[in-house]
């Protein structure tokens, strides 16, 4: 009995130990997991010692805060996320460079190339290597993480594709869309591209007429615009940002684009300040914007990616679009101010 009880107690202690011994070196096989491309070692320990980055975006919350949620769990380092239009964050920076408060460190928007140089350091984010050539700003104060073009929409079921205009001449014989098109009130992006397209005088000859031949109704917002045309209160916008009727045909809505020329073009840009808080967190932030995770996880919702390994959503957008004639361009603030003097005009703004 003494004896059975020992090399039971024996073999136990012997099985005890072997499955001590699996558990201690299962961590050790275990594949750890890789560390994103975008990280850089030095960097994320420096931005890591500063704890947090603030980033103002014109980024809706339901795309924005899952975003840099895989910024925070890959970094550590804690992300204050301010949400404004791109007319309320250019006036917060000012504000802040005026009286020296910096708060912020990091911008997502649109309208960052119209910051001031002073106001914008200059960065080489190893990521931006992979971005296209027109998407990088020369002096390196600006990067686009996401492309913007501009192409007219329709509401799919108010109108056929065969029906669509093939030119922007062939707006003046759609009489049955009178007081039924829409634009958005600060699209004077677009309105450059048809005068770089056609010739100022022409091009400005062609608006007028469509405005006068199909009164055109002037909305407020892009996003705006986009759910109106989706939702049947116009049958076709003139022009909108062509990831938001993107972004609203892939909720199940019935409206698409379709691409003219000119296709205008201008990225969604992410660029650092001068005099940022947290210098190192806003760098590294920067890069990952700029990284195929993130320009991966902003295609779900329709942003069309400045990478070529990324695969936009649906995968034929870039293509449609390019098919068309594309115009580059960033316009500064003086030259935005400008153009939309002349937009007014043209659409009859008061």
């Amino acid at each position: 009995m003494k004896l059975t009880a020992a090399i039971t107690g024996l073999a136990l202690a012997i099985t005890g130990l072997a499955l001590s011994a699996l558990f201690v070196a299962a961590p050790a096989n275990a594949q750890a997991p890789a560390t994103p491309a975008w990280i850089i070692p030095e960097l994320l320990a420096a931005a890591k010692a500063e704890g947090q980055v603030t980033i103002y975006s014109s980024t809706n919350e339901q795309e924005g805060l899952p975003l840099w949620k895989i910024f925070e769990e890959a970094t550590g380092v804690k992300v204050n996320y301010q949400r404004a239009a791109d007319a309320a964050l250019m006036g917060k920076i000012a504000i802040e460079a005026r009286t020296n408060q910096q708060a912020w460190d990091m911008i997502n928007t649109p309208t960052a190339n119209q910051l001031p140089d002073a106001v914008m350091a200059q960065f080489d984010p190893p990521e931006a290597k992979n971005v296209m050539a027109s998407a990088r700003d020369p002096n390196r104060r600006w990067y686009g993480v996401y492309a913007n073009y501009n192409s007219p929409a329709y509401n799919t079921n108010l109108v056929r594709k065969e029906d669509l205009p093939k030119t922007y001449e062939d707006f003046l014989g759609k009489k049955e869309w009178v007081g039924r098109v829409a634009i958005e009130g600060t699209d004077n992006e677009w309105m450059n591209a048809m005068f770089a397209h056609y010739g100022e005088a022409k091009g400005r000859k062609l608006i007028e007429d469509i405005v006068s031949t199909l009164k055109v109704v002037v909305l407020d917002g892009h996003l705006a615009a986009a759910r109106a045309v989706a939702a049947g209160e116009y049958a076709v916008a003139l022009n909108n940002y062509t990831m938001l009727t993107n972004n609203m045909k892939l909720s199940g809505a019935p409206t698409d684009f379709w691409a003219m020329d000119p296709v205008g073009l201008f990225f969604g840009q992410v660029a650092v300040n001068s005099k940022a808080p947290h210098p190192k967190a806003a760098l590294l932030a920067a890069n990952f914007m700029l990284s195929r995770e993130a320009q991966t996880f902003a295609a779900k919702t329709g942003r069309i990616p400045t990478r070529a390994d990324v695969t936009a959503n649906p995968p034929d957008v870039a293509t449609r679009l390019n098919a068309a004639k594309v115009l580059p361009y960033a316009l500064s603030g003086d030259q935005i101010k400008a153009s939309q003097r002349t937009f007014d005009e043209l659409f009859k703004k008061r």
